[in-house]
């Protein structure tokens, strides 16, 4: 029996003791994880298609770590929340961005972290406790997919029915347009020869022009001189004989001041005087003329005999 009891102790403590290895063997194999490798959030605001559990997360090409968990928001079904674990090490700042990715055009997608510049701080856990929320940047399919979707939303609107008509329209009224020159052929060839003819007819017009030009400047060039000096002697003159009209008005200004206050006032009388001397000649001559013997002789002119 003793032998017995001694066997299950010992049993029991070896069990024991395997089980206190495996125990301690899980916590330092997650002590060592977690000191090697951190949890960051990455929220994506378009579909992941292709992104599954175990992708790669690269950091400017190089592979820093995998996703652990893909989901939907829980307050919006539309972000998707991507679960990554990268090594301790990785650089993740404040200004850290991620976005989709690929390898090639139809390579497995990837999550692709870029950024983060040296005086940036490191990024800090979420406020709520949880792992940092790396912020996500579109992707290059992302762009191509929403310049596309503009595109086809502006191409619909340029195709619209009655863009469509108007076009029909339109080119109706080329054909027509076109007909009709086609018709007009001969008409429009002798109007082009007309415009040709004219234009050289207006080629030499100016030709003709440009040479009188230059002889009427060239003679203008000429004459220029002489009638500049001419006309600074005509001013020369003109400026003499202004200040001689000053001098002379300097010289007789005590007369004209004696004429304008007493000659002026007697201008007035005097003429009063000569119309009336005006009107008795004007008298006198009548008189004269009708009986000048009377005003002569004193008496009638004599009366002619008409013998019988």
């Amino acid at each position: 029996m003793e032998t017995r009891a001694n066997y299950v102790l010992i049993g029991a403590f070896t069990l024991a003791t395997v089980i206190g290895l495996l125990l301690f063997t899980l916590w330092a194999s997650n002590f060592s994880s977690s000191r090697n490798w951190r949890e960051y959030q990455v929220i994506f605001n378009e579909p992941v298609t292709g992104l599954t559990e175990g992708g790669s997360v690269q950091y400017n090409g190089l592979a820093v770590g995998t996703v652990e968990d893909l989901s939907l928001d829980d307050r919006d079904a539309r972000r998707v929340i991507a679960l990554v674990k990268l090594r301790a090490n990785t650089p993740v700042k404040a200004d850290t961005r991620a976005k989709l990715s690929q390898q090639g055009i139809t390579g497995v997608p990837f999550i692709q972290l870029s950024g983060g510049s040296p005086k940036a701080e490191a990024l800090q856990p979420a406020e709520d406790g949880g792992p940092p929320i790396i912020q996500t940047e579109p992707s290059a399919l992302q762009n191509i997919t929403d310049a596309s979707n503009r595109l086809i939303a502006r191409l619909d609107q340029m195709l619209s029915e009655d863009n469509i008509r108007h076009l029909s329209a339109t080119l109706a009224n080329l054909e027509t347009t076109t007909q009709g020159l086609a018709q007009r052929r001969e008409d429009i060839s002798a109007l082009i020869i007309n415009a040709r003819n004219a234009s050289t007819t207006l080629e030499t017009t100016l030709q003709t022009a440009n040479g009188t030009l230059q002889g009427l400047d060239s003679n203008l060039v000429q004459k220029l001189p002489p009638l500049l000096t001419r006309l600074d002697s005509a001013i020369a003159k003109l400026d003499s004989a202004a200040g001689n009209a000053d001098a002379l008005m300097a010289e007789n200004r005590p007369a004209l001041k004696n004429f304008t206050r007493d000659g002026l006032g007697q201008v007035g009388p005097t003429l009063v005087e000569l119309r009336a001397l005006v009107r008795d000649l004007r008298e006198l001559s009548g008189r004269i003329e009708d009986n000048p013997a009377r005003y002569l002789l004193g008496r009638d002119a004599p009366k002619e005999f008409d013998p019988k």
